[in-house]
C-alpha cells in the first residue's frame, strides 16, 4: 500500500489509517452499542490488509478504544505505529471534561501507556485546543513527554493556524489532524496551505463523513440509529442539511460507477488527492468494512472527475440555500 512521509518526522504511514472513535462504546459522543469481538476483528483485518497505523485517544469509550486496541495489536507479528490524544477527560455521566493543565497531560500519558500496553505512543496529539488559554501549558508538557522518550512526536487536531502558531514557537509539530472531507473543507483555506509551509503531516479525520458519504444512508435509516449514537442530533443528518447531502451522495454515484470504485473509497481518494494530507483515517466496526476503504489508498481520481464533484458540490450549496 502507498505510504506518505509525516511531515518532518521519520514516520512513513500508509495513506489509509485506521480510525478507532467507533469501537470505544457508549460515551457522551459515542457511536451506539458495540461488541468488542467486532472491534478485535477489524482491527487484524485492518493490519493483515496493510494498514500500517491506528488512531485513537483515551476519551473514545473513556479508555475503552485504547485498551481494545492493546489488545488486538499484541495479536499481530508486527506493532504498528500507534497515535493517541490527550486533552480530554471525562466525568462519571461519561461526558467529555476538556483539561490542558500540566498534570493532567502528564498522568493521561502514563494512563495511555498502560491501557496499551506499549512503551512509547509514535504521535502524541492534543484533541483540542480547550480552554486556549492553557494550550502553551499543555504543549510544553507534550515537549517534555517527548524528551523523556515516553512518546516519540507531538501533534495537535482541531487546531487553526493562529493556535499553530503559537505551539510551535515551544516545541516543532509533527501533524495537524482535522476534520476533512467534502462535506467538511474549511481546513482547505488556510490550515492546509500553512502545514504545506512549514512540512507539518496532515492525517484527516472523518472523511467518509461519518458514514454519510458512503451510500449507505438514508432517512429511514438514520432514524433508527441506535440510541446513544451521536450522529443522531448532528445538523448533517437532520434537516435542512440532511436532505442536501442524500441528494449529493446520489449525484456521485456515477462518478464512482464508472470508476469502478465505490461511494467510500471515492472519498477516501478525494481526501488524499493532494500529496500534502498524509493519511486519511477511517473507522470499522466489525469485519468486512476496512478491507472495502483501504482499497482507496492506492486509488488516483482523474482530473474530470475532481471538476464534476466541484460541480456537484457548488449545486448542494444551492439545494441547501433553496
Amino acid at each position: 500500500m502507498k505510504t506518505r512521509r509525516l511531515g518532518n518526522t521519520d514516520l512513513e504511514l500508509t495513506c489509509v489509517g485506521l480510525g478507532t472513535w467507533a469501537i470505544g462504546g457508549p460515551w457522551q459522543f459515542g457511536w451506539g452499542p458495540q461488541d468488542d469481538s467486532d472491534s478485535m476483528a477489524s482491527i487484524l483485518e485492518a493490519l493483515e490488509s496493510g494498514i500500517n497505523w491506528i488512531d485513537t485517544a483515551p476519551i473514545y469509550g473513556c479508555g475503552h478504544s485504547e485498551s481494545v486496541v492493546g489488545k488486538a495489536i499484541k495479536e499481530f507479528r508486527e506493532r504498528p505505529i500507534v497515535a493517541t490524544k490527550c486533552a480530554l477527560l471525562w466525568n462519571e455521566k461519561r461526558e467529555k471534561v476538556n483539561c490542558l493543565k500540566k498534570d493532567s497531560i502528564i498522568a493521561e500519558c502514563e494512563a495511555s501507556l498502560r491501557r496499551l500496553d506499549i512503551d512509547v505512543i509514535d504521535l502524541y496529539q492534543m484533541h483540542w485546543p480547550s480552554p486556549e488559554r492553557d494550550i502553551e501549558e499543555a504543549w510544553d508538557a507534550m515537549a517534555s513527554l517527548a524528551q523523556q522518550g515516553k512518546v516519540r512526536y507531538i501533534g495537535v487536531s482541531n487546531f487553526n493556524v493562529s493556535q499553530m502558531e503559537r505551539v510551535a514557537k515551544i516545541h516543532g509539530i509533527a501533524s495537524l489532524q482535522p476534520s476533512y472531507s467534502m462535506l467538511a473543507r474549511d481546513f482547505e483555506k488556510e490550515a492546509l496551505p500553512y502545514c504545506k509551509e512549514n512540512n507539518i503531516g496532515v492525517i484527516c479525520y472523518s472523511p467518509m463523513k461519518r458514514g454519510l458519504l458512503t451510500g449507505k444512508f438514508d432517512a429511514e435509516k438514520i432514524a433508527s440509529l441506535a440510541d446513544g449514537d451521536h450522529r443522531k442530533t448532528s445538523p448533517d443528518f437532520n434537516e435542512p442539511q440532511l436532505s442536501a447531502n442524500l441528494k449529493f451522495v446520489e449525484r456521485l454515484k456515477p462518478i464512482a460507477q464508472r470508476s469502478g470504485i465505490t461511494l467510500a473509497q471515492l472519498a477516501v481518494a478525494w481526501v488524499i488527492r493532494d500529496e500534502a494530507v498524509t493519511s486519511a483515517i477511517t473507522g470499522a466496526r466489525k469485519k468486512g468494512q476496512i478491507s472495502e476503504t483501504v482499497k482507496a489508498a492506492d486509488i488516483k481520481l482523474a482530473p474530470d472527475d475532481i471538476d464534476e464533484i466541484e460541480d456537484l458540490l457548488r449545486q448542494r450549496e444551492i439545494d441547501l440555500n433553496l
